[in-house]
């Protein structure tokens, strides 16, 4: 209940400070890509459930061919794109802190054990988040990325995620925070 709680304000905090910044990016990426500049995605959330994320577009589609734009990249490397993250978090689909939401295919097929991480809501931040900050650098230096995220990423995030779950307290979710702050802030 208290992390709940906690969750709600830190969300509205957040959209009453950085508002004005989601939606100044908003139009600058509905601008930059030509179309609807909020990016929604299905995920998986708590108990294995399906929800739809909430991040700023930061592709376009040129010649029928995806790419990163330019503001895109920008919003990426900054992780601004995941702002609107936080009407997740309000609507109670994500938490502050938690696993990483991930694509079906991933946190849906773990199997005995493993599977505790579902019981757990997604977040914005995790250790494994901070572990893996430049998982696209990481993953665009390999021969073959998606092999290496399968086999190497993924199963570290797993052990990650299991630990925190066991682990987890209040403040250490506030510490988790702080270094998730104090992370972007020193790379930015």
């Amino acid at each position: 209940m208290l992390k709940r709680i906690f969750d709600i304000l830190f969300a509205i905090v957040g959209l009453i400070l950085l508002g004005w910044l989601i939606i100044g990016c908003w139009l600058l990426a509905s601008i930059d890509t030509k179309s609807n500049g909020l990016f929604i995605q299905k995920r998986i959330g708590q108990f294995g459930n399906t929800f739809n994320i909430y991040k700023l577009k930061s592709m376009k589609e040129v010649h029928g061919v995806k790419t990163i734009s330019r503001f895109g990249n920008f919003t990426r490397k900054t992780k601004i794109d995941e702002l609107p993250q936080l009407f997740n978090v309000l609507i109670g689909t994500m938490s502050v802190v938690g696993p990483r939401p991930d694509v079906p295919g991933y946190y849906d097929k773990l199997q005995d054990t493993d599977r505790e991480i579902l019981e757990l809501k997604p977040g914005l931040t995790s250790p494994a988040t901070l572990k893996y900050a430049n998982e696209e650098t990481l993953l665009a230096q390999q021969k073959n990325p998606l092999h290496y995220n399968d086999t190497i990423l993924f199963p570290d995030k797993v052990k990650l995620n299991l630990a925190y779950y066991h682990t987890r307290t209040f403040f250490g979710d506030l510490k988790i925070i702080w270094q998730t702050i104090f992370f972007w802030a020193k790379a930015n």
